[in-house]
Formats: structure tokens, sequence, C-alpha cells
């Protein structure tokens, strides 16, 4: 089953507590539709009150947390679930992901896990951050698992062909985190001369990018001024020759990539 995500969303790793509730309020009712956490972030409690905060109602949202590696275990999938929607208010989440492929994770009986908890109502969809294809296909032909999103960072400097093109191919999405690279986009120089052309940022000619590709960019920010920045990517167009040039940018830069929790990439 697909689901109607919006073209771009709100990340909030290492959104700070203090201001997590505010930030996420804020930025749904500036138009953001699709918030994403997780329980490992932290702040699951704060995103819960943003969002209780917000004037927009809560079927018009997309929310998303993670369940950490060493919940993955089936017998544990349940409870940390149920913990998670308590911290966040919620009755159910949207998107419900397998943050790693690592600690407990049992393959098909952590996805089992995951079925059992569509079935109650608790979640809307299955979902993996940081698989690789063969991953993905492993449990999708393997365990036959109904996954919908892939998230894994993708940026400019992790331009990410195959999985996209493999994910196209298997229908399915894939959401993009850490999409400036941590701010190291912002200072690649056919980035910069391509937001100049334009007028636009740094940070937009990268949205603008990602989404090009049919990823949905969850960038993260701290101020209202940024959350505006990001959410105007949506009206950039870039042309051609932007395209060809950002993909012609040999820099690669991984930015995420954890000892003990990462696949092989």
């Amino acid at each position: 089953m697909e689901v109607d995500l919006p073209r771009i969303g709100l990340g909030t790793w290492k959104l700070d507590r203090s201001i997590a509730a505010r930030i996420v309020s804020l930025a749904i009712d500036m138009g953001y539709r699709h918030v994403d956490t997780a329980q490992i972030y932290g702040n699951e409690a704060e995103v819960g009150d943003g969002i209780a905060a917000a004037t927009v109602d809560r079927e018009n949202l997309i929310v998303a947390t993670k369940v950490w590696v060493d919940r993955l275990a089936p017998r544990k999938v349940r409870p940390s679930v149920e913990e998670s929607l308590r911290k966040l208010k919620l009755d159910y989440v949207d998107l419900l992901y397998v943050h790693w492929p690592a600690g407990k994770y049992e393959h098909c009986k952590t996805l089992d896990a995951f079925n059992e908890l569509i079935e109650d109502g608790l979640v809307r969809n299955t979902c993996v951050s940081n698989f690789t294809p063969s991953l993905v296909d492993e449990a999708l032909d393997t365990c036959g698992a109904a996954i919908v999103v892939n998230q894994v960072e993708h940026h400019p400097l992790l331009q990410q062909r195959e999985l996209l093109a493999h994910h196209e191919k298997r229908g399915i999405q894939v959401v993009a985190y850490s999409p400036l690279a941590r701010g190291d986009v912002l200072d690649v120089p056919e980035i910069v001369e391509i937001a100049r052309k334009h007028a636009i940022t740094p940070a937009q000619v990268s949205l603008a990018w990602v989404m090009e590709h049919g990823a949905i960019p969850i960038p993260k920010s701290s101020s209202e001024a940024h959350l505006q920045e990001n959410l105007d990517a949506l009206d950039v167009q870039l042309d051609a020759r932007d395209i060809e040039r950002i993909g012609g940018i040999e820099r690669e830069n991984r930015k995420v990539s954890p000892l003990g929790l990462h696949p092989d990439w």
C-alpha cells in the first residue's frame, strides 16, 4: 500500500528538547504536514506537545517514529511502540521505522511484529531506515513485508543513484535525512553558483535537487526563518543544466555511518 507523503517534511534529529514543541507547532502551522522523530532522539514527548498545540487536525498529518535497535526483538516491539504513542500523545503513528537493521533486529520476526501493530490500529505503515537495496529485497521477498518507505541519508554529496533506481522499481518511497549533509552542501561551488543564478539559497538548491529525484527531504531547523526557507524550496525549479551540474559532483561524503549499526553499504 502506498502512502501519500508530502514532498517535504520536518526532521527532529538533534532538535533540542527545550525548543522542540515550539518548533514542531510552528512548523505545522506554517504548512509542514510530515513530522519525523525517533525513540532514540529523546524528544518524542516534546514533538507530541508540538503536534497537540498546532492548529491542524491530526488526520491531516503524517507522524513518524522509529524503533531503536535494542527494542527490535519481537517481544519488545509492541511495548516500545505503546510507550512512543504515550509520549507522542497519539492513538497511532502513520510511519513506523526499523531504525537500523542491527541490534535485536530479527528480520521476518521483527517485521511480523510491526504488522501486528498495523492490524491492531496502532500503526498505519511499516517502514525501514538505513536499509540497502539487498536488505529491502530480503524483507520484501523473504518475509513478504509491506514496506512503503526507506529512510536514508541522501543529498548531493551522497546521491544514492542505485538505491533510488531500485526503490522506484519496487514501489518504495525514499525519505531523505540529512538532506543538507549537516551543512556541507552549503559551500559546494556548484551548488553556490546555482543558488546565485536563481537568487535562492544553497540549502534550497539541495532540497529542490532531492525532491527533483523523487525523494522526500526532512530537514531539521531550529528557527522560523529556516523553517520558511526550507518550505519555500517547494517552489524552486531547477533546470536541466542545474541537475546535470549537481549530478556531476565527484565529492562524496556520507555523514552517518555508526560502527556496529550500519549495514554493508
